[in-house]
């Protein structure tokens, strides 16, 4: 349902941000919190690189930014597969200014996009 609305918000806005210049960058820092736990860790991955966060998996396909402006509004691509689960618990794109516009919705951990990296 928040991919749909994300979806339809992309589709019928036309903000300069809806239609702004992008680069890619080489990879993202992302941040995951265990809930229960209260234990907080930064994950910095290359695109195409994955890490553990409890029992999930979460990977990064790629990071893009403003165009020309790396440290401004990052968005990334995640995949976030959890053990035992077939399919993923998370598949799309996640808005560093916006992360609840598409949110990981899990019941132990959170994921959210930090910013971009371009080296």
């Amino acid at each position: 349902m928040m991919r749909l609305a994300f979806a339809l918000t992309m589709l019928l806005c036309g903000s300069a941000a809806a239609q702004q210049a992008v680069d890619k960058g080489t990879g993202a820092v992302l941040r995951g919190l265990d809930k229960v736990g209260g234990h907080v860790v930064d994950m910095t991955l290359r695109n195409g690189e994955s890490s553990s966060l409890g029992r999930l998996t979460v990977r990064l396909g790629e990071c893009r930014y403003p165009e020309g402006d790396p440290a401004a509004d990052a968005y990334a691509f995640l995949t976030v597969e959890e053990e035992g689960h077939e399919a993923p618990v998370f598949q799309g794109w996640m808005i560093a200014s916006s992360p609840a516009l598409n949110a990981m919705e899990h019941a132990r951990y959170d994921v959210w996009v930090m910013r971009c990296k371009t080296d």
